[in-house]
């Protein structure tokens, strides 16, 4: 048990570097298993997600290092099919391990997976696309036993569900013939898992478009591979350094990934210029206006970065709208910015509205999930006096010394053990 000791308010200032996308990392690492040999993958963050799934290779035979974020994977001798129910449950990434398993080994039993409590996430769409591909499938409430003599090319929707495109993309990269998908969720981190798979060797066209054509190779070559800049990251600290008036660069701010967050900043008069394709600057903004949100599909507003926004709309003058509609259980940090002294009602699982400007003060508080930690952490630096962040492990799974980050922008922020709480 650890805690995030914040004090504020504090202005942001000076220059970020965003660490490699936790979201591309998963599924490239997962999909190395697709073929055998030494993979070399840098911009890794080292997070205790990607350390998680990393641990279930190897306790699957495989091998890993991951040292400086370079992560050098051997999956040579990968044999076992049932990988361990403790491990899988840590993290909800582990369900893309199925169909790289089931490439492999043709049948498996993986557990129901973990993850951030965040509203139903059900893995209906991988399920239908695999028995659409001629796998069997049978659920005895503890997990999946899966097995497939070898997937068939067909053509299927994936209702814009990531993990499900994602699964499905690496089902298809060992098949012989041409699988189509339609309805392919096109996220930045699901066009980097195509890219990594075209080096290794797959034919995939129609790359961050929503209708995929995918022709599989016999044998996934071994490469090297770097990748992209994490787009929620990123975004995050753009909106921190809004949301303290603060003028901060960010390093590894893709532009094109963030189409949907600049249109939404501009129309909060955030003031900022794109100083490269690849860097940020968030400029001093005072007079901030309401905005509206409504999460959507990419290359719409992401729902990883609705609730950090949160924060902006308690400074904004005027009444801000929030309109979750991919998960119902995203709203829960609204009444964790209330105990701060926000005006924010949940009005139902998916709407929420917030009236500003409100001072936000120092008090002890939760994190719930991934991106409500990153959101709280913000709240708590543009508050005045001291906050206590519970819960931070949820935290760490997704965001890389994020405290040292914020710490590095002037942030007076610390993390203290069970013993420093008592």
């Amino acid at each position: 048990m650890e805690q995030l000791i914040i004090n504020g308010p504090t202005k942001l200032n000076g220059t970020v570097d965003v660490s490699g996308s936790k979201n591309a990392a998963l599924p490239i690492i997962a999909a190395c298993l697709l073929g055998k040999g030494k993979f070399e993958i840098s911009n890794v963050p080292q997070i205790n997600d990607v350390v998680a799934l990393l641990e279930i290779i190897k306790e699957l035979g495989g091998t890993y290092s991951l040292r400086d974020n370079v992560c050098v994977l051997n999956t040579t001798n990968i044999e076992k099919n049932d990988p361990s129910p403790e491990l899988v449950r840590k993290l909800r990434a582990s369900i893309l391990l199925i169909s790289p398993l089931l490439a492999r080994n043709k049948k498996i039993y993986i557990p129901h997976p973990g993850g951030c409590l965040i509203g139903a996430r059900p893995i209906d769409v991988h399920l239908e696309a695999l028995k659409k591909m001629g796998t069997s499938i049978d659920d005895d409430n503890n997990g999946y036993k899966l097995s497939v003599n070898k997937f068939q090319p067909t053509e299927l929707t994936a209702d814009f569900s990531v993990t499900g495109t994602e699964n499905i993309i690496m089902a298809a990269a060992l098949t012989k013939g041409t699988t189509k998908i339609n309805l392919a969720a096109a996220e930045p981190h699901v066009q980097d898992l195509c890219n990594f798979l075209v080096k290794c060797g797959v034919n995939i066209e129609g790359i961050g478009t929503h209708n995929l054509k995918i022709t599989g190779t016999e044998k996934l070559k071994p490469i090297k591979y770097n990748i992209i800049p994490d787009q929620i990251e990123a975004g995050t600290f753009a909106i921190a350094a809004a949301c303290s008036k603060g003028e901060v660069v960010i390093n590894g701010f893709v532009k094109k990934h963030h189409e949907s967050l600049l249109s939404k900043l501009e129309r909060a008069n955030i003031s900022y210029k794109i100083l490269n394709q690849t860097q940020l600057q968030i400029m001093p903004t005072h007079n901030l206006k309401p905005i509206k949100i409504r999460t959507e599909v990419y290359p719409g507003y992401p729902t990883d970065l609705q609730a950090p926004m949160a924060v902006l709309a308690t400074q904004a003058s005027g009444t801000s709208e929030i309109y979750e509609t991919i998960f119902e259980g995203r709203l829960g940090y609204i009444n964790e910015l209330s105990k701060m002294g926000a005006s924010a009602i949940a009005r139902d699982a998916h709407q929420a509205s917030i009236t500003g400007p409100t001072p936000l003060y120092g008090t002890r508080i939760t994190s719930f999930d991934l991106r409500a930690g990153a959101t709280l952490i913000i709240a708590a630096i543009i508050a005045t006096g001291e906050s206590r962040l519970d819960q931070i492990e949820i935290i760490d799974r997704g965001y890389e010394n994020i405290e040292s980050k914020f710490k590095k922008l002037g942030a007076k922020i610390r993390r203290i053990t069970l013993k420093e709480i008592e």
